[in-house]
């Protein structure tokens, strides 16, 4: 049974809810509803002019309402007199179909018509900076190898621990805290769960770093490149697919090799070919061409991919088999959209098992010092606009997502674009004013 949002307000002392959707860019949007309100709320929505956010819509449009999913609740730990809910687009008394969480809802379904349920965990980098955004905020963070450091660990001590005190009330099981790669970068780890859940708490997670941080005086970045020099927020997938009751890893085959079956190695099969067309879903900014096609970092290694490979245990690679059951999927970053992750990646995948697409040769190399030695690989898009265009011209994810959907990203995201090729930069004055 669906929880009673009316009676839960009651029972757990919830003043007010926020009512929330996610849009193509990522955003997060909400109206804050008293409690008093939210059984009209739960039956009909909160009412929002989606033109005001990046949805493909116009001011003639008419209301846009966000149904909430009364099973997401999540009361917020640092202010339990609010209960947050992840909601589902209606207009005209239909789904909108170009809304990220029903874009996922629909691949689960089609999932479902196999007999698969996809279970991901993810990884979200994110940068703790000064609360003016300028520089990070622990200026003794200074290592050239800052990964694991104890000390600069532990001077984030108050906020990393309130946000996994946070996850451990909510019962999300986090295992793992750590300092990241680049000075001032931390990561946080729960267990992994259905897709819909692991996207419902991602974009839970995303907001509840950033409230908690300004609690503390300081700001939380996702974003994917912050700083030239140091190595960017990415955001891995750790997928498997299990059979309809959620008891049996599909992708498990102790014969196969590195443990995974062959449905597995399809589903990686779907993954690779169409890693191009996927890249502007899961790298969806100007700024994340900075991290996926970088140069060495300070502390000596960029950790992001530029090529469309995969290998086992090794990080250099865009795919990595660390273990038996799963791999890990090393392209996304700090600001791709929750939902279009899990999305993107069942779409592809359930194309590879449909297709019986072979992922190709496993590469056992360094592909930061052998790459160049590696042929006929592809390499990733260089920037937004050759990603934009990989994506338009994708026959498997017009299918999967519908035209409705691509033409709606595209234009978004070709203004953002277009956006970014108005600007005139530094670079562009101290290298051709003279010419």
């Amino acid at each position: 049974m669906a929880t009673d949002l009316e009676k839960a307000a009651k029972e757990r002392k919830i003043k007010y809810f926020l009512i929330s959707y996610v849009d193509l860019f990522g955003g997060l949007r909400a109206k804050l509803v008293p409690a008093a309100a939210i059984g009209a709320m739960q039956r009909d929505g909160a009412g929002f002019a989606g033109f005001a956010t990046w949805l493909d819509m116009t001011p003639a449009d008419p209301d846009l309402f966000a149904k909430p999913d009364p099973d997401s609740l999540i009361q917020l730990p640092w202010k339990p007199e609010v209960g947050w809910l992840a909601s589902d687009l209606i207009m005209g008394g239909k789904e909108v179909e170009a809304s990220p969480r029903k874009i996922l809802k629909n691949q689960i379904a089609a999932a479902a018509k196999q007999g698969y349920r996809m279970k991901t965990g993810v990884e979200c980098e994110y940068f703790l900076l000064a609360a003016d955004a300028k520089s990070i905020s622990d200026s003794d963070d200074t290592q050239e190898k800052p990964c694991y450091d104890q000390q600069a660990l532990m001077r984030r001590y108050g906020v990393i621990t309130e946000i996994c005190d946070s996850m451990l009330s909510l019962g999300w099981k986090p295992y793992q805290n750590d300092h990241e790669d680049a000075n001032g970068q931390f990561e946080m780890n729960w267990e992994y769960d259905d897709c819909l859940k692991t996207a419902d708490r991602h974009t839970f997670f995303k907001y509840m770093v950033k409230a908690i941080a300004e609690k503390h005086g300081l700001r939380a970045t996702f974003m994917p490149k912050p700083f030239l020099n140091l190595t960017g927020n990415g955001c891995h997938a750790h997928v498997s697919v299990w059979d309809k009751t959620g008891k049996n890893n599909l992708f498990h085959d102790p014969k196969g090799e590195l443990g995974l079956s062959k449905l597995a190695y399809n589903f990686l099969g779907g993954v690779i070919y169409n890693a191009e067309g996927l890249c502007s879903f899961f790298n969806p900014t100007v700024n994340s061409y900075k991290r996926i096609n970088a140069p060495r970092t300070l502390s000596g290694a960029t950790w992001s991919p530029n090529t469309i490979t995969y290998g086992g245990n090794n990080r250099t690679h865009m795919v990595r088999i660390p273990d038996a059951g799963r791999f890990e999927l090393r392209l996304m970053d700090g600001a791709a959209n929750p939902y279009l992750i899990q999305a993107g990646v069942l779409a592809a995948g359930l194309d590879g098992a449909a297709n019986q697409r072979d992922p190709g040769k496993r590469l056992d190399i360094n592909m930061y010092t052998e790459g160049h030695t590696v042929k006929n690989a592809k390499k990733l898009p260089l920037n937004l606009l050759d990603a934009l265009r990989a994506t338009d011209r994708s026959k498997v994810l017009r299918e999967a997502f519908g035209d409705e959907v691509i033409d709606s990203y595209i234009k978004l995201r070709m203004d953002d674009w277009n956006s970014y090729c108005r600007h005139l930069t530094q670079w562009e004055l101290d290298h051709t004013l003279d010419c």
